[in-house]
């Protein structure tokens, strides 16, 4: 008849067998794979840099971008680079992201707090769902 003799589950007690066409079998299978795949919701994490002495045009500026970005439902990562002796000034980088999150906590949530990493000072926003805007 063309058909093959499959084991399904050869754990259980005692192992599960089919007959079916294995072709026909692995297709259906590969398909409900790619079916997961196209499901799945891919997370984009959008960077927005600050400088230490960034200037207020340019502060809001990006402040639009990273609004912008979170209403479209992606993450922002907002950073601090600090170069060459800019690292001293450490507490006005930290000014800047507390601002930031001032600005953004109707847009966003804090994911990651103001964290220190080499000469960047990093935080992540994750966008607030639809349904907590409403209430």
């Amino acid at each position: 008849m063309g058909l093959d003799l499959v084991e399904i589950s050869p754990t259980a007690q005692p192992p599960v067998c089919k007959i079916i066409d294995f072709q026909k079998f692995l297709y259906q299978q590969k398909k409900r794979n790619k079916e997961i795949r196209a499901k799945t919701i891919k997370v984009v994490i959008k960077e927005i840099r600050f400088g230490p002495n960034t200037d207020e045009h340019d502060y809001n500026f990006k402040l639009k971008h990273a609004i912008n970005f979170l209403e479209n439902g992606s993450k922002v990562k907002a950073y601090v680079f600090f170069r060459g002796r800019s690292i001293l000034y450490k507490e006005q980088g930290e000014t800047i992201l507390q601002r930031f999150v001032k600005d953004l906590e109707e847009y966003g949530r804090v994911e990651q707090r103001p964290k220190l990493e080499g000469k960047r000072m990093i935080m992540m926003f994750a966008p607030i769902s639809a349904k907590k805007k409403v209430q």
